[in-house]
């Protein structure tokens, strides 16, 4: 086989490819075989991909209790990177707030509309600067599983159905946990009420990490409330979809699926102090002051802190 030199320009390297990928064919190899084959003519991550993928294929890949499968998490990585990187030109601070090993609940704002972009660029964050990498699992609420392909692919990546079931059992298993307090309420601020976070409902994330003895890191996230400017809603597209709404922005519907494009602003994230809420034990979950108190300390942490970077970030887009 004729393997392209480690200087090859890419359209070299793409051509080498097609070439022995038609070969293998020809040879009597399955495409995914022949692809893996004629992989090597590629970049060494994409190279990587299409063995991954061709494993797919094949059966071999596991998945945990809630569907999270890693392999294939770390096939799709490269467009989290790239949005991560390119696309929003996130910053991250305080990521070693993040603890490299054990259970942790990260708090953070929500926005980014229907698709859990936050989530993605949080994740990002640990596993491109934090010195312990890991993967985090995320809360998404149970409509999204209903469309049957954001469905897989947010079990594959790590989303899971909303339940304190289901974060204290990931917590048990000395997981990292995403929630989003503010809920439906926060992906759903009109435009003009940006980075006003709205109230955290009854502590329920609250009563999880008291109960799991899990810190809480509180995260602020700057740069989402912008790729979908949230003009009005389309209650027909809404009934459709069976979502909790569709938003109406500047590109959506009117540019149809091209509409669906986030806009490029500029991200900052940052994760505060953790909160360690072991002093208090389990049953402190029962006492509504406590939880109130470490709910609002939580809120109004990240409200401050989503001040603060909006001020270091600037203008959004430029």
């Amino acid at each position: 086989m004729t393997v392209s030199a480690p200087g090859a320009a890419a359209p070299e390297a793409v051509a080498d490819f097609l070439r022995q990928l038609r070969l293998g064919v020809e040879g009597g190899l399955d495409p995914f075989s022949a692809a893996e084959g004629a992989a090597t003519a590629l970049p060494e991550r994409v190279q990587a991909a299409v063995e991954a993928l061709g494993r797919r294929v094949r059966g071999e890949y596991r998945e945990d209790e809630w569907g999270f499968d890693e392999d294939f998490a770390e096939a799709v990585y490269p467009l989290f990177e790239f949005l991560y990187d390119v696309w929003w030109r996130v910053e991250a601070t305080g990521v070693r707030n993040v603890p490299g090993h054990g259970r942790a609940l990260l708090a953070s704002n929500h926005a980014g509309s229907l698709f859990p972009f936050d989530a993605s660029m949080i994740l990002g964050a640990i596993m491109k600067t934090h010195p312990l990498p890991r993967w985090a699992r995320f809360l998404v609420l149970d409509w999204a599983f209903v469309l049957p392909f954001l469905s897989s692919f947010m079990r594959r990546v790590g989303g899971v159905p909303a339940s304190q079931f289901n974060a204290m059992r990931l917590l048990e298993q000395d997981e990292l946990v995403m929630v989003f307090p503010e809920g439906i309420k926060g992906t759903g601020k009109p435009f003009s009420e940006r980075y006003r976070l709205r109230r955290f409902g009854r502590g329920g994330f609250i009563e999880i990490a008291l109960r799991t003895g899990s810190p809480i890191v509180p995260v602020a996230v700057v740069g989402s409330e912008e790729i979908y400017p949230k003009l009005a809603e389309s209650n027909a597209l809404a009934r459709v979809t069976g979502a909790p709404f569709v938003p109406v922005t500047p590109t959506f519907p009117w540019l149809g699926a091209l509409g669906l494009i986030p806009l490029p602003s500029r991200w900052r994230i940052e994760f505060c102090e953790p909160i360690d809420v072991s002093g208090y034990g389990p049953d402190a979950a029962d006492d509504r002051r406590v939880v109130f108190d470490l709910s609002e300390q939580v809120q109004e942490t990240i409200q401050q802190k989503l001040y603060e970077n909006l001020a270091k970030r600037g203008s959004a887009f430029l």
